[in-house]
């Protein structure tokens, strides 16, 4: 990797404890020039492990997944951001190849859990699949309306060059912000890169109520017909 040092690792918490007991030694913080966790206030025990880590935190004022990648937007500092959520789900052997995709020069690289060979998702409470067919069923629409390349629109384990992620202008605050980003990145033309990762299954604690399959769909949807009817930046922005 050319410039490993020039890079943040953005850690996405609430309430996240048990998972980050078991987490936090898998991640290889050093490849990294900051690490900031954001988080509304979690009261587990998740802030205090962060200080015996010595991982600075920021508080977000309102809560919501898109709260949190919009105020890492505002105090990241390093030319490159990496997110990465910390129940587990997400694969930290990863973290290199979303990086080399950085250093590839892409704007954005999502980890996609969906079609491409070697990807896999956590279906544990989703047995019908109902979410997984949504979203490939979604991120091929996408695909063909805005040309993203992409087949998991939604997984938020993306890196992205600060200024692009900057230039998104994104306002969305709760779990749409990666349908958000996934297609205004696209209808502006820039550089995304899918690569597959294989999802894992949480390591502690419960799925936030925000995040269950309905409720999910429903902001998804809503989302996407924001996006599609909007004006929204532009290749020329």
């Amino acid at each position: 990797m050319k410039d490993r040092a020039a890079t943040t690792l953005v850690l996405l918490s609430y309430d996240e404890r048990e998972a980050l007991e078991q987490l936090l030694p898998l991640l290889p913080l050093e490849l990294f020039e900051e690490v900031v966790a954001i988080d509304p206030g979690s009261t587990d025990g998740t802030l205090e492990l962060y200080a015996a880590h010595g991982i600075p935190v920021k508080f977000q004022k309102e809560r919501g997944r898109g709260s949190a990648f919009r105020l890492a937007t505002q105090i990241v500092t390093t030319p490159r951001v990496v997110f990465l959520s910390t129940d587990g789900n997400e694969d930290p052997r990863d973290l290199p190849r979303l990086m080399a995709g950085l250093d590839a020069g892409y704007d954005m690289i999502v980890a996609g859990r969906f079609v491409r060979a070697g990807s896999a998702s956590d279906n544990s409470d989703d047995p019908l699949r109902i979410r997984k067919s949504a979203t490939i069923a979604g991120s091929a629409l996408i695909r063909l309306i805005w040309r993203s390349g992409v087949w998991d629109a939604i997984n938020g384990f993306r890196a992205f060059q600060t200024d692009s992620l900057r230039r998104l202008n994104l306002d969305a605050t709760m779990h749409d912000i990666e349908l958000q980003s996934t297609i205004r990145a696209a209808r502006m033309r820039m550089r995304i890169l899918e690569i597959a990762t294989r999802e894992q299954r949480r390591m502690g604690g419960l799925r936030k109520s925000t995040a269950g399959t309905w409720t999910l769909l429903v902001s998804l949807g809503s989302s996407f017909a924001r996006e599609l009817f909007s004006a929204g930046p532009r290749a020329d922005s």
